[in-house]
């Protein structure tokens, strides 16, 4: 759990750090930063669904 905590943290970190250095604009960063956090939960948990739903042989 820390491991998949430390890695969603470096993650958006290096979101709003790209999003810093294409805007110049530190609020739009932390703004595109946040929302990435809930759109990239729901993203994974609908990918895992889905996956789920594929019959291996």
């Amino acid at each position: 759990m820390v491991k998949a905590i430390s890695w969603r943290i470096i993650g958006t970190i290096d979101t709003i750090l790209i999003s810093w250095l294409l805007s110049g604009t530190l609020t739009l960063a932390l703004s595109i930063g946040s929302i990435e956090v809930f759109s990239k939960f729901f993203l994974y948990y609908g990918h895992e669904r889905v996956w789920n739903l594929i019959k291996w042989k």
